[in-house]
C-alpha cells in the first residue's frame, strides 16, 4: 500500500494564502467555509478551531456587511489559520478586511463596480501582497451571459471567468486563483478543464451546493475525482449541507484515496459477511470515532476472515484478520499477536496508537538527520 501516486499534476504558478502555499509543486491544500453568523465572534472563532483541529489548511469566513469586517478582524486576532474573507459588491468591506490581516480576498471584480473600485482593492491587495479568489458560479452569471447561452453551460462559466482575468491581467495583479463551480458535475468537470488550459493560475476545486453528507459526498467525489486524476486542482472545497468539519474529513479522504496527500489512518476495510470472525462494522465504526485525533499516516486493514485478510495485511502498517478462536494481528506485514474477541476494539485501537507513534518517531529521525 505504500506506491506512489501515478497523477501527474497540472503545472500551475504558486501563491501563498497566509503562510499555505497554494499551486506549483505545493501539497493540494483543503478549505472549508464557516456557517456561524460572522458577527458572532466566538461561534465562528469556535467553528474555526475545529475545523483546524479537523484539517483544513484553510477556513473562508463570509463578511457580508461592515459590522461584520470588524467581526472578522476580532476572529483574526484569535485563530492561526489563513482566513479567506467572502465579499461580494461592497468593495469598502474588501478594503477594511485587508487592513484588518485577511490572507486573501474572495471577489469577483466584474460586481465590484466601477474601475476606480477595482483598481483600490487591487492596489490595496497589490500593497498587502494579499492574493484574490475569483469565484464563478452557475448560480450567478452576469444577466448577458444568461441570454448569449440560454443557460449555465461550461462554455459560459469560462468566458465569464476570462471576463475577471482580463480585468487583473488589466492592471497588471497575477496574485490570483480561480474557481468554477456548478452543481451539476459534468458541468463543472467539462468548465474546468477548459481554463485548465488557458491559464496557468492555481485553480480551486469544488462542486457547489453538492447536496447533504452522503449525497454531497458522492457527488463531490466524482467531480473533483475526476479532475484530481486529470492533475487538476491546487485546492479544494468540498461543499456539503452539513457541519463543515464534514466537508474537511471528506477532503483528506479524497486526497488520501488518491495518494496526493496522506494523514492519519487510512482504513482498509471488508464490508463484512457470514464468514467474519468479529463485527467488522462495529469494530470499524469505533475505531474511526476512536483515532480521530492521530494525525501521523498509517495504514491499517480490518478483515473479518482469512480469505482475503493476511493478503491484506501483509500489505499494511498494521493489518487484523479474523480467526477462530482468536484474531491474528500483523505489524509490518509480519504475524505479530493474536487478540481475543472480548476486548478487541480497546486492545487494537492501542496496538494502532502504538505504531503509529513509532512512526512518528522514525520521521522526526529522518528530518533530524536531514
Amino acid at each position: 500500500m505504500h506506491f506512489e501516486s501515478p497523477i501527474v499534476r497540472r503545472q500551475s504558478r504558486q501563491i501563498m494564502v497566509g503562510n499555505v502555499p497554494v499551486g506549483g509543486d505545493a501539497p493540494i491544500s483543503i478549505q472549508s467555509m464557516t456557517n456561524t453568523e460572522t458577527t458572532d465572534v466566538a461561534a465562528t472563532v469556535a467553528q474555526i478551531l475545529r475545523l483546524e483541529a479537523a484539517g483544513a489548511d484553510i477556513v473562508r469566513v463570509s463578511v457580508p456587511s461592515m459590522e461584520a469586517a470588524e467581526a472578522f478582524g476580532l476572529i483574526r486576532q484569535q485563530v492561526s489559520v489563513p482566513l479567506v474573507a467572502d465579499i461580494h459588491f461592497d468593495y469598502r468591506i474588501a478594503l477594511r478586511v485587508a487592513d484588518l490581516g485577511v490572507d486573501c480576498l474572495r471577489i469577483n471584480p466584474g460586481n465590484i463596480g466601477r474601475e476606480k473600485r477595482i483598481q483600490a482593492v487591487v492596489d490595496k491587495a497589490r500593497d498587502l501582497n494579499i492574493p484574490i479568489r475569483i469565484g464563478v458560479n452557475a448560480g450567478s452569471l452576469e444577466k448577458d451571459l444568461q441570454k448569449k447561452y440560454g443557460e449555465p453551460t461550461p462554455d459560459a462559466l469560462v468566458e465569464s471567468a476570462m471576463r475577471h482575468v482580463e480585468i487583473l491581467d488589466s492592471l497588471n495583479f497575477n496574485n490570483f486563483k480561480l474557481s468554477l463551480k456548478a452543481s451539476d458535475i459534468f458541468m463543472a468537470v467539462a468548465a474546468y478543464r477548459k481554463i485548465a488550459t488557458q491559464i496557468d493560475n492555481p485553480l480551486h476545486l469544488g462542486i457547489t451546493e453538492a447536496g447533504g453528507l452522503r449525497g454531497g459526498t458522492v457527488k463531490s467525489s466524482i467531480g473533483l475525482g475526476l479532475l484530481l486524476m486529470d492533475g487538476i486542482g491546487d485546492t479544494i472545497r468540498v461543499s456539503l449541507a452539513a457541519d463543515p468539519v464534514e466537508e474537511v474529513k471528506v477532503g483528506w479522504d479524497m486526497l488520501k484515496s488518491l495518494k496526493l496527500r496522506s494523514k492519519g489512518v487510512n482504513f482498509i476495510a471488508c464490508p463484512s459477511c457470514s464468514r467474519q470472525n468479529f463485527d467488522v462494522i462495529k469494530t470499524m465504526n469505533e475505531l474511526e470515532t476512536r483515532l480521530e485525533d492521530i494525525t501521523t499516516p498509517i495504514d491499517v486493514a480490518v478483515i473479518g476472515c482469512i480469505v482475503n485478510g493476511p493478503g491484506e495485511a501483509k500489505e499494511v502498517d498494521l493489518g487484523l484478520t479474523g480467526g477462530t478462536p482468536n484474531n491474528l494481528v500483523y505489524i509490518d506485514g509480519q504475524p505479530s499477536q493474536k487478540l481475543g474477541q472480548e476486548n478487541l476494539v480497546d486492545e487494537l485501537e492501542q496496538l494502532i496508537r502504538t505504531k503509529a507513534n513509532q512512526k512518528a518517531a522514525q520521521q522526526e529521525n529522518l528530518i533530524a538527520k536531514s
